[in-house]
C-alpha cells in the first residue's frame, strides 16, 4: 500500500524506528483510541462504527496476544494472555449487548497496563547500552 499523505509517511516512520516496547505502547494507545470512538458511536446508537472501532480494538488485543513469548515471558506472559483472551471475550459480549460498561471496564484495564508498559518503554530508553567489550555506555542527556 502507498502512503500519499504527509501523516501516512510520519506514522510509517515512527513505526519504523520505534523500540519493541515503544511499539507495544503504541498498540495500547491504537486500542484505546478505538475504544473510546467505539464507545461514543454505542451512546449515539451508529451501531456501523461501534461495530468498526470495537474490532479494531479486537485486532489490536489479539496482535498483542500473538507477541506474548509465553516460553520465555513465563507467568507474566501467561497472566497477560488471559488478560488478553478475557478483554476480548468481554469486546464480543459488549458489541454484541451495546454495553458501554463493559467497554469502559476494558479501557481502563488497556490504560492501566498501558501506563505499566509506558514506565517499561522508559527505563529501557534510558538504560545504559552495552558496548562491544561489554561496558556499559551511558546515554547522554539532550
Amino acid at each position: 500500500m502507498a502512503l500519499t499523505s504527509p501523516y501516512d509517511v510520519y506514522q510509517r516512520t515512527q513505526v519504523d524506528t520505534a523500540s519493541p516496547a515503544k511499539l507495544v505502547v503504541m498498540l495500547y494507545d491504537g486500542a484505546i483510541r478505538f475504544l473510546k470512538q467505539g464507545q461514543t458511536a454505542m451512546q449515539q446508537g451508529n451501531r456501523e462504527k461501534q461495530n468498526h472501532c470495537l474490532v479494531r480494538a479486537q485486532r489490536i488485543i489479539t496482535e498483542l496476544a500473538s507477541s506474548l513469548d509465553l516460553e520465555a515471558g513465563g507467568e507474566i506472559a501467561t497472566n497477560l494472555m488471559a488478560l488478553y483472551q478475557f478483554m476480548h471475550e468481554q469486546l464480543v459480549i459488549a458489541n454484541l449487548q451495546d454495553d458501554v460498561n463493559t467497554v469502559q471496564k476494558v479501557r481502563e484495564m488497556l490504560e492501566s497496563l498501558r501506563e505499566a508498559w509506558a514506565r517499561v518503554e522508559v527505563a529501557v530508553r534510558e538504560s545504559p547500552t552495552p558496548t562491544a567489550d561489554g561496558r556499559a555506555e551511558v546515554p547522554h542527556a539532550a
